[in-house]
């Protein structure tokens, strides 16, 4: 299958691009720091501005035919309660948590729905069956992208496209480990694990069913 993974350079990406390769997989991974995404094992490694929605049309078009997307830009800011929960992170985080999932699902969307079994999938947040005060902007968007990609599976109703949420606490890799020995991640899942998972939804027991 080939699969995009917009926003492929963090950890997660990494492990993702990886699993989906190993399960033998054609994957393209998308960035905007090139020398970050020349680190990342990809089939094909493209650089877009993915807050730009005339970008990621040519990038559309540049890709062609795909059978799924793994979006996995994100970012986090948030705490100090209301007060705290300035319009200069929500705007930092509305371009990347919903703006990027908005312009990928309606340049991608199409091609996906004419694949024989395609995948949108999307990594949310635990912290929405118990919002707080100092992660309201984090969540109120998180809220938004789900609420966008369950609208994505309304407009692919159609086709056999599926779109999948994975909601976690909050990632932690080897790195994080490393630089924080004295850190306890009880609750975290690590990069790989849920790689593995967002993988396994591209497997072909999963796809036909």
């Amino acid at each position: 299958m080939r699969i995009l993974i917009a926003g492929a350079t963090s950890a997660l990406g990494h492990a993702t691009a990886s699993a989906l390769l190993e399960a033998g997989h054609h994957v393209i991974a998308v960035g905007s720091n090139a020398d970050r995404l020349g680190l990342v094992d990809a089939s094909a490694r493209l650089e877009c501005d993915l807050t730009d929605l005339e970008a990621v049309r040519s990038l559309a078009a540049e890709v062609g035919e795909l059978d799924g997307l793994v979006h996995l830009v994100g970012g986090w800011r948030g705490g100090g309660g209301l007060a705290g929960q300035s319009d200069e992170d929500w705007t930092w985080l509305e371009r990347r948590v919903v703006g990027t999932l908005r312009n990928t699902t309606r340049a991608l969307a199409p091609a996906i729905g004419r694949s024989p079994a395609g995948v949108i999938a999307i990594v949310s947040t635990t912290g929405l069956e118990r919002p707080t005060a100092g992660n309201a902007n984090y969540v109120a968007l998180k809220a938004a992208a789900e609420t966008w990609l369950a609208a994505v599976g309304h407009e692919l109703r159609s086709t056999p496209a599926r779109t999948v949420v994975k909601r976690v606490k909050a990632l932690v890799s080897d790195a994080d480990r490393a630089a924080q020995p004295d850190r306890d991640f009880a609750g975290y899942t690590d990069v790989a694990e849920l790689a593995a998972e967002l993988a396994a939804e591209f497997a072909p027991a999963k796809a036909a069913g």
